[in-house]
């Protein structure tokens, strides 16, 4: 009998919380605001430059110039453009990348680089007339080969000593077969299905977790270090200058750049809740 009315008195005190609704920082920084919108579109690099840490056999590489992957282009635009972008990022610093785009407009041919095929295509589909330069290099590359750059050379050349991106541990081996694995896939379908399979976001994810292995494991902290003040000051200076070229809740942002950097913007994007963002799997089924 006891035991009976305990359990009554606990579900009449615990009853309404139990049910109540979960506490939601967003009811108070989100609320009912309209926010700019994001799409995050990582890629492989149309020219296979061989400038990352993985390079594709050239038995792997995409034409994209090839008649068949011009259609799969094609599909691919399509579902991109259901985003209805008003604003395009791309990986790149500097004008240069604009004064190519009016060659274009002039009548110059789309070359290989994600830049024009992917890039320039929106441009001329939605009816874009600015193109956003938002890459930035970290700020110990600016120490390093800046004006001063004598007073940080000492302490900065010795933290690089015997790093690199990858690694000789199991799962940077690992992580070596998973890119010859994704230039098979990328191989042998279509640029839809290998788009969003790289922007996956558990794919994603575990994209970054390669920057957390290999040349991470340098010394005590040294290649923590070098992470933080290197490839992640990078992407969140690029983080920042897309804050810096957002104006308004009407805004919808296009930001192409190579998938190894979205493990981080995803992550960053997905924490400000000044943002709203839109993965490319859920245009799919949008018109």
């Amino acid at each position: 009998m006891k035991m009976r009315l305990l359990a009554l008195t606990c579900s009449i005190i615990l009853g309404p919380l139990v049910h109540a609704q979960p506490f939601d920082p967003d009811r108070i920084l989100v609320g009912d605001r309209p926010q700019p919108h994001v799409l995050l579109l990582g890629t492989f690099h149309f020219n296979y430059p061989g400038l990352d840490a993985h390079v594709t056999d050239k038995a792997k590489q995409v034409d994209v110039l090839d008649a068949q992957r011009q259609r799969e282009l094609d599909e691919l635009l399509e579902v991109i453009l259901r985003f209805k972008p008003t604003k395009l990022c791309v990986e790149t610093q500097g004008a240069w990348l604009w004064h190519e785009y009016q060659e274009h407009k002039a009548g110059k041919p789309l070359g290989r680089n994600e830049y024009y095929q992917l890039g320039f295509n929106i441009m001329d589909r939605a009816g874009l007339d600015t193109l956003y330069a938002v890459d930035a290099a970290p700020l110990v590359m600016d120490l390093r080969y800046g004006t001063d750059s004598a007073r940080h050379i000492p302490w900065i050349d010795p933290l690089y000593e015997g790093w690199d991106w990858g690694g000789a541990d199991a799962i940077s081996q690992l992580y070596d077969s998973l890119y010859r694995s994704q230039d098979t896939y990328e191989a042998s379908h279509t640029l839809l299905q290998s788009f969003l399979a790289l922007n996956d976001g558990h794919a994603l994810d575990r994209d970054f977790g390669a920057y957390l292995n290999g040349g991470f494991m340098l010394g005590e902290h040294g290649g923590a270090d070098i992470l933080s003040i290197h490839w992640y000051n990078r992407n969140l200076r690029i983080f920042r200058n897309i804050k810096r070229i957002t104006t308004g809740p009407e805004d919808r942002i296009l930001v192409i750049f190579g998938a190894g950097h979205m493990g981080i913007l995803k992550h960053l994007f997905a924490c400000d809740p000044t943002y709203k963002v839109v993965e490319l799997k859920a245009l799919l089924g949008a018109r």
